[in-house]
């Protein structure tokens, strides 16, 4: 168990650093910028009590907004996601089927449920950034383009991150 709390920690810490020192400079055509930090959020056991999960999620979001100066955006859209999450897995994930790991990931849940599953995530919490960043359905277009650009980019690196934490059992020659 401590080995568990030591790799999220450590995941925790990374997250916030990559988010604010590489992936918050990364804007394309100042539409999309990837919100990689989440993927913290979506890696979390389901067996983790929600309590906790709402604890770590609002300290990332805090974490990333001090260190970006958002005011609490990030915070309070880590906190609806935290909230949302298990329900959002429980659209997908079959109830008579059971998950063999309770991380949610391309190895545990497959590639098609996972990618259901990612682009729910994802597509919530660009949705709550963005509206509450807007403060305002003025410009539409432009939100919609933002949370769909954010959105794609957001997943794209996700799964090159999670790609990258599968375990290989095939011996290379």
């Amino acid at each position: 168990m401590s080995k568990t709390i030591l790799q999220f920690m450590l995941i925790f810490i990374v997250m916030v650093l990559l988010q604010v020192s590489i992936f918050n400079h990364i804007c394309l055509y100042n539409i999309a910028i990837p919100f990689v930090f989440i993927y913290f959020i979506i890696r979390l056991p389901i067996t983790l009590s929600t309590n906790w999960v709402l604890t770590f999620s609002f300290f990332l979001g805090l974490a990333v907004d001090i260190f970006s100066d958002t005011q609490g955006m990030h915070s309070l859209s880590c906190t609806i996601l935290a909230m949302l999450r298990r329900r959002l897995l429980r659209l997908y994930v079959p109830r008579d089927e059971d998950i063999s790991n309770p991380e949610p990931s391309i190895r545990s849940l497959g590639l098609s449920i996972y990618l259901k599953y990612l682009i729910t995530v994802v597509l919530t919490y660009c949705l709550t950034v963005f509206t509450i960043e807007a403060c305002t359905f003025f410009n539409i277009l432009q939100l919609i383009t933002r949370i769909l650009g954010s959105s794609t980019l957001t997943i794209l690196f996700i799964l090159g991150l999670d790609s990258l934490t599968i375990q290989r059992r095939e011996k290379r020659l």
